[in-house]
């Protein structure tokens, strides 16, 4: 196969540099989720197309490192490859390092433009003076015939109808809440006297850049989002993006709210140039940034400043800007509910197609039912196009976590199956993004998947009616998810809950519910999934997802207590469950979810079968 003599010729290389590994992790220079082809070099090596992964390579072997999402995916896409599956957290699986080491691997080599500069310094902790790292340009071009070019699409103004902030207000909240870790370097933004300091703080993630300036793009696929880079400096915000492509609106915009505009590749000079006068040492500059989300590239260019510039790290876990993302205005908010309205009514047209077709004994494919919810969502003007890749699993497809049905492989829902459907999709729209899940019966099933179906939905419920004091995180939440699975020696491996951007990342931080400790605390105006699942590996796999936003409640003498709101308003099916698992609350929130469901959603409906479809699907559970 062609990656096999493509693994071979970077083994060429590595040996011609005195090298005997190199480490390709699933990474761009912005640190995003998804990334353009350009990038996909470990996709390109391995075959593994999953959206997690690390690939390394020595002289002699290979091996790939991913979660237990995708497990059974790079089984079946590493077959042929001589590459030894690592699965991540599981018993007797060696992490890179230990798995370097047994290799006797003295040298390997990382891409200093993917590579971030903590993992940099984390990887050369880890494997002390055994192996040496060398960061390395990309120089794959050469090797690599047929890679695609970096593309750069139009880059639009999001007007503050929708955004809520304007760009200048947001720089202002950023100065302010590092206003405490410029004191600590002796800086001082307090007063009218002071010295102004001077700080770059700098900005890697381009949902952070998007967000802050009011831009958008489509330069990555399924994220709104242009190429991009900022800095923020004690006198203006800095862009940095393909300029030519920002349309006149947006440049307009972008001038009015003191924003200077470079070319995308100006970035590694201008960190260079970071310094201030040296004639004065309060003038030096302290640069502010997050160290994982830092390429090492990046920070080599801002040594380059010599003693000019104090490098510190961002004062905030998640980071500071991101954390101001995080916390939706009112004007956010609103458009969530929206975009979870329109949804609605794209989903229950897709369920009424698929429950009218199964009954009259027609077969459809999985493929076939994504396409459907996504021609339903086009109805809307205000659509920009699916915020991931719809997940569409029928049976044993759903135990995979992250299973995709293509044009060419996709398996058909029988009308008379015995099994779940399992549907995971979201969309983007210039008001919000949006990510459901429902697994809905497909004919009989049996008592033990309607068990599982109802212990999962006990856990989403569970979560949903959660009251919690000022000062929570997400782990202290988690088990009120699992707690039911927990119940019957069961449990998922995924986390509960994820961040949601504003027309933007489907999935962000820094806030999450998850088993693992995160120190971000849960506030007013986060937004995130809430999806407890099971998965039986080659039987069948149930996942319910509503997603929610932190809400204040009231206020006690012992302290402020939050709860959560509800967006989303797809019909939860009953027909599967098992009606004496659920408590009384339980079944009073599930037919008030239900009932809000068809109050909200069927004014919008078109006729008539439409809305008695939909009352039907949402009566009352007994």
């Amino acid at each position: 196969m062609y990656r096999t003599s493509a693994i071979q010729k970077l083994r060429e290389r590595l040996a011609a540099e005195g090298l005997q590994a190199m480490i390709i992790p699933t990474n761009d220079p912005h640190f995003g989720e998804y990334t353009q082809d350009y990038y996909a070099v470990r996709a390109w090596l391995s075959g593994f197309t999953g959206s997690a992964g690390t690939l390394v390579i020595t002289t002699k072997s290979a091996a790939l490192w991913t979660d237990s999402r995708y497990f059974v995916q790079a089984e079946n896409q590493l077959q042929g490859a001589d590459i030894q599956l690592m699965k991540m957290k599981m018993p007797g699986t060696p992490t890179v390092v230990q798995w370097l080491k047994e290799s006797m691997v003295r040298s390997v080599a990382i891409d200093e433009a993917i590579f971030s500069y903590s993992e940099f310094l984390s990887l050369k902790a880890d494997l002390s003076s055994e192996c040496r790292v060398v960061p390395v340009k990309d120089t794959l071009n050469e090797i690599w015939r047929e890679r695609k070019p970096l593309t750069f699409n139009a880059i639009t103004h999001l007007p503050v109808g929708f955004s809520g902030e304007e760009t200048s207000s947001k720089y202002a909240g950023l100065v302010e809440k590092l206003a405490s870790t410029l004191a600590l370097y002796g800086e001082d933004l307090s007063g009218s006297e002071a010295i102004k300091p001077k700080f770059a703080y700098l900005v890697t993630a381009c949902d952070e850049v998007a967000w802050l300036c009011n831009i958008r793009g489509t330069d990555v696929e399924y994220n709104p989002v242009a190429q991009a880079y900022a800095v923020v400096t004690d006198e203006s915000v800095h862009l940095f993006a393909a300029k030519e492509k920002i349309e006149r609106e947006a440049l307009a915009y972008l001038a009015e709210q003191g924003v200077e505009v470079h070319g995308y590749g100006d970035y590694e000079e201008f960190l260079k140039n970071l310094s201030g006068s040296r004639e004065n040492e309060k003038e030096k500059r302290v640069v502010i940034c997050s160290k994982g989300k830092l390429s090492v590239r990046d920070y080599n260019a801002l040594l380059s400043n010599g003693d000019g510039i104090t490098i510190v790290d961002d004062p905030v876990a998640g980071g500071a800007l991101n954390h101001m993302k995080s916390i939706k205005n009112d004007v956010e908010i609103e458009g969530f509910r929206r975009a979870y309205l329109y949804d609605g009514v794209a989903w229950c047209k897709l369920l009424k197609f698929i429950d009218d077709s199964l009954k009259d004994g027609n077969s459809l494919t999985e493929y076939e039912i994504g396409e459907k919810l996504i021609e339903f969502r086009k109805d809307r003007i205000e659509y920009r196009g699916e915020s991931f890749e719809p997940i569409v699993a029928y049976g044993p497809n759903g135990a995979l976590p992250h299973y995709s049905a293509t044009a060419e492989k996709s398996d058909i829902v029988p009308a008379e199956g015995g099994n779940f459907l399992l549907m995971d999709t979201g969309a983007q729209y210039i008001f919000g993004t949006t990510d459901t899940t429902r697994t809905i019966p497909v004919g009989e099933l049996d008592e033990d998947k309607k068990k599982f179906y109802t212990l999962v939905l006990k856990g989403m419920i569970s979560l949903s009616m959660a009251k919690f004091p000022k000062g929570t995180r997400g782990a202290q939440l988690d088990i009120l998810a699992r707690g039911p699975l927990f119940g019957e020696g069961a449990m998922y491996f995924h986390g509960t809950g994820h961040g949601t951007g504003h027309y933007l990342c489907v999935h962000e931080g820094p806030q999450s519910i998850r088993m693992e400790e995160n120190p971000v605390i849960l506030e007013p105006g986060m937004v995130m999934s809430n999806e407890p699942a099971i998965y039986f590996n080659g039987r069948y796999g149930i996942r319910t997802e509503n997603v929610i936003a932190v809400k204040e409640w009231k206020e006690t003498e012992f302290n402020k207590f939050y709860e959560f709101e509800t967006f989303t308003l797809v019909p939860i099916a009953t027909s599967c469950l098992l009606p004496e698992l659920l408590s009384t609350p339980e079944k009073e929130w599930l037919n008030e979810f239900n009932a809000r469901v068809c109050r909200e959603i069927t004014p919008l409906l078109e006729n008539e079968a439409e809305r008695n479809w939909l009352a039907e699907a949402t009566g009352a559970l007994k």
